[in-house]
């Protein structure tokens, strides 16, 4: 599965591992968030990598959790899903808007295979990227450090660091200007 191959579903390992995190993320879901501590040991149970410092803002939801390597400080809105049958790698203060999805796994386009089996393709993401609200990140996507993706956008290709990229597909619209990167890294110190 993780090499990209296809895979069963339904094969008893894997659903275990599903139901697993599934049942974590309904924990957190579910949690007070007044209980930092039972959240934070929530997410170092669900991600593989991460989960100290990983902020989520509930609910959330993923298909295996150890799939997902997270940087330091990354930050997932309200009601993002991450669907792991590949791996997910996303680099430090990472931030998530509402509604985000990051998908890998794939079906093929043969019906009888497609009843059968999945296979996926993994998903990069770099460090200080911001993925605007409702947007999608299809499988085998590479998104570059310092990138602004808008909101709504489909991400069906790579997209370069340091630029702001956006629309149905994903395109880049123009590059991030040093002025503003210094403006807006100012303005949080």
């Amino acid at each position: 599965m993780l090499a990209g191959e296809p895979y069963d579903v339904l094969d008893p390992a894997l659903v275990s591992q599903r139901n697993k995190v599934r049942d974590l993320c309904q924990s957190l879901n579910s949690s007070n968030a007044a209980d930092e501590h039972l959240r934070r040991n929530i997410c170092r149970d669900i991600f593989g990598k991460g989960g100290d410092t990983v902020y989520i803002q509930p609910p959330f939801f993923c298909d295996y959790g150890s799939n997902i390597e997270l940087g330091a400080h990354a930050v997932f809105n309200f009601n993002c899903i991450v669907l792991d049958a590949c791996r997910v790698r996303i680099g430090d203060y990472a931030l998530f808007g509402p509604g985000v999805q990051i998908l890998t796994p794939m079906h093929p386009l043969d019906a009888a295979l497609r009843r059968k089996q999945l296979y996926g393709k993994p998903v990069e993401i770099g460090s200080d990227v911001w993925v605007g609200a409702g947007a999608i990140i299809l499988p085998g996507v590479t998104i570059g450090s310092g990138t602004v993706i808008g909101a709504g956008s489909i991400v069906t290709r790579d997209i370069p660091a340091g630029v702001f990229a956006a629309g149905n597909p994903c395109r880049v619209i123009r590059e991030i200007s040093t002025d503003e990167r210094r403006t807006h890294s100012s303005a949080g110190a």
